[in-house]
């Protein structure tokens, strides 16, 4: 098979030669015979250039939450762009306010003010811009730090770069960081930083280590912290609800700004709409893209509460801040039409039930294979923590190259997804995925780590 540009191999040596891939070089990418190149996609299947089909096991980056090939959504944006496909300066078009109204009617709490972006990182770009504009229309100049967490990713832009913190990801390159950058403990309990011996004495700790650093570099310079509801860096770790309890009350009382990202967790991955819907929590900021248009096309948004979003209302006091295609019609049309079919298909409720027996079948495979130390999560958002030891919790060290090996095997059974960080394997498929599905999906993980640990073992 090939596409209409031409063969796979003439697209593959015109991507080698002019295209600037995410997070890849090309001359590595040439030696393994990709980039891989996709043509087609139903549900959780895409189809390359070649014919063949693999699984997408965590749905584009975490964010085809539909599934592939739902014409509907291809339809709205194009019935929208036959109508207006921009819009004149200054002004708005139906879509984009209708969004911001179905924002405000699904968001927790009094989220009622929506910004639009084109993505993840601009959503918590905007983010920072608001939490310090805020501190100083309300006269705290000195409230400039923004606390995040090690092991978060927060986006690849230049200002989110600084937050939080992955190992797969070096800033080195990038160096120095902008002024105020601190950060926190991640609430991971099975690699607490702190010594905790279970999840709930480790969210403690972990909330407590952040009020300590408020204290320590003084609250009057403190504008926000940025966390999300459940972290894909180390591994979707979803901290005992008591972190975010406290978590809220400590910003609550030091006049802090509390900044959920939902980029990941929003439209339905955990098996709630939001995941600060399982904690109960309403924060002050909440950024959203990849679901909630599933990625078809270039979306986000950060949400503001009343409280917050009054201090930009009058006139003189407005947000200084635009990107050309925030708020764009055929962007926003594609949006409110996945909104429209997560709901109406109960894809939410799917996550939540099918969930359930991801966990189950993941800690069937923890008692079949030993180098599974830990399996975490909730909904579809979900992960394997690897092992040396199960005793240790000792990762195997880099020249074991267990990353290699088990992306390899991977690859052959033409499952798309992918170890990182050394020992996490993060699964995150779409919210249509099946039971049977998930079974194909195990088997194919299974075998790779039955065939991984014979090898480290020889």
């Amino acid at each position: 098979m090939s596409s209409d540009s031409g063969t796979t191999e003439q697209l593959r040596q015109l991507a080698i030669d002019h295209l600037w891939q995410h997070n890849r070089d090309w001359e590595s990418a040439a030696r393994d015979q990709e980039p891989l190149i996709f043509v087609a996609g139903d549900g959780i299947r895409v189809t390359d250039t070649d014919g063949q089909t693999w699984i997408d096991v965590n749905g584009g980056y975490s964010s085809v939450n539909i599934g592939y090939g739902r014409t509907e959504i291809a339809e709205a944006a194009f019935e929208q762009l036959r109508q207006i496909p921009y819009f004149p300066q200054g002004s708005a078009n139906p879509p984009t306010i209708k969004l911001a109204a179905k924002l405000a009617e699904l968001a927790p709490g009094n989220l009622n003010r929506a910004f639009p972006v084109s993505g993840g990182s601009l959503a918590n770009e905007t983010a920072l811009k608001v939490a310090r504009a805020y501190q100083k229309r309300r006269g705290h100049d000195g409230r400039f730090r923004m606390i995040s967490r090690r092991g978060s990713y927060h986006g690849a832009t230049g200002g989110v770069l600084f937050l939080g913190s992955v190992p797969s990801s070096p800033r080195t390159d990038y160096e120095p960081a902008p002024p105020g950058m601190v950060y926190a403990p991640q609430p991971n309990a099975y690699r607490c930083e702190l010594g905790s011996e279970s999840p709930e004495e480790c969210a403690v700790r972990c909330a407590q280590a952040i009020e300590d650093l408020i204290r320590f570099h003084g609250p009057e310079t403190v504008a926000a912290v940025i966390a999300e509801p459940v972290s894909s860096g180390p591994g979707a770790v979803m901290p005992d609800p008591i972190y975010w309890t406290m978590l809220r009350d400590i910003c609550t009382r030091h006049g802090v700004l509390l900044i959920a990202d939902e980029v990941i967790t929003g439209f339905g991955r955990t098996g709630k709409l939001f995941a600060m819907e399982h904690f109960g929590i309403v924060p002050d900021i909440m950024t959203i893209a990849k679901g909630i248009s599933s990625s078809y096309l270039p979306l986000g948004a950060t949400l503001a509460t009343d409280d917050v979003a009054a201090e930009f209302a009058s006139a003189g006091k407005h947000l200084r801040h635009v990107f050309t295609f925030a708020g764009h019609p055929a962007s926003a049309a594609a949006g409110l039409k996945n909104i429209e079919l997560i709901q109406s298909e109960e894809l939410v409720d799917n996550a939540a039930r099918t969930g359930e027996y991801l966990s189950e079948k993941l800690h069937e495979l923890q008692e079949r294979h030993p180098i599974i130390g830990d399996v975490r999560g909730i909904g579809f958002m979900q992960a394997l923590d690897l092992v040396a030891d199960r005793e240790t919790r000792a990762i195997y060290p880099e020249e074991a190259k267990l990353v290699e090996r088990i992306n390899a095997r991977f690859k052959k059974q033409r499952l798309l997804i992918k170890a990182h960080s050394g020992h996490i394997i993060n699964l995150s498929p779409p919210l249509c995925t099946t039971r049977d599905d998930l079974d194909e999906i195990v088997a194919g993980i299974s075998q790779t780590l039955g065939e991984v640990e014979a090898e480290l073992d020889s």
